[in-house]
């Protein structure tokens, strides 16, 4: 499994290559390391590397998959950011162009419905496109009222992330 962990600013992709018991084989980058790792109380880890013994502690913040994690010496901000944090990442920006009004899939899913049609007038909130992903529906409204300029995918069709849906310019439309 891959993801990015976010460490005060810098980001790395750690992907875990193999796990023996407590032993980790990670890529962290373009790095291998072989570490150790025991979870020895709620939130409490010990890591052994290259002979030598760190304890971490990881405390979770207010927002989901952020941590401060303290080792002896050091304080770090940590983001762990992996598919369903770049969906909600995406679901709180809005995922729209710079029209404001372009619904782009976050993530891969499946259309549900679509309860407009090209031409139609749409109000600012009212929804444009329902897609299912990660076992959830998420329906995509528009930021702006408008006309729905294009559609770009069918009910029932299976989507990859980042594909434009729906693209709903200012003006009226026909009112259906």
């Amino acid at each position: 499994m891959a993801l990015e962990i976010n460490i005060d600013g810098r980001t790395a992709k750690v992907t875990e290559i193999k796990r023996d018991g407590n032993v980790l084989t990670l890529q962290v980058d373009d790095e291998i390391y072989e570490v150790d790792a025991l979870k020895v109380g709620e939130g409490i880890y010990s890591l052994l590397y290259k002979g030598k013994s760190y304890n971490i502690e990881m405390i979770e913040n207010a927002s989901p998959r952020h941590y401060t994690v303290n080792s002896r010496f050091n304080t770090y901000d940590v983001e762990v950011i992996d598919a369903q944090s770049r969906y909600r990442a995406s679901r709180s920006k809005g995922d729209t162009a710079a029209s404001g009004n372009t619904i782009i899939s976050p993530m891969p899913g499946k259309v549900v419905k679509i309860p407009v049609k090209v031409g139609h007038a749409v109000e600012a909130g009212q929804t444009l496109i329902i897609v299912s992903a990660m076992k959830m529906e998420s329906e995509f409204k528009a930021r702006k009222a408008g006309v729905v300029k294009s559609i770009h995918a069918k009910e029932g069709e299976t989507i990859d992330a980042n594909k434009v849906l729906v693209v709903v310019e200012e003006g009226t439309g026909d009112g259906k």
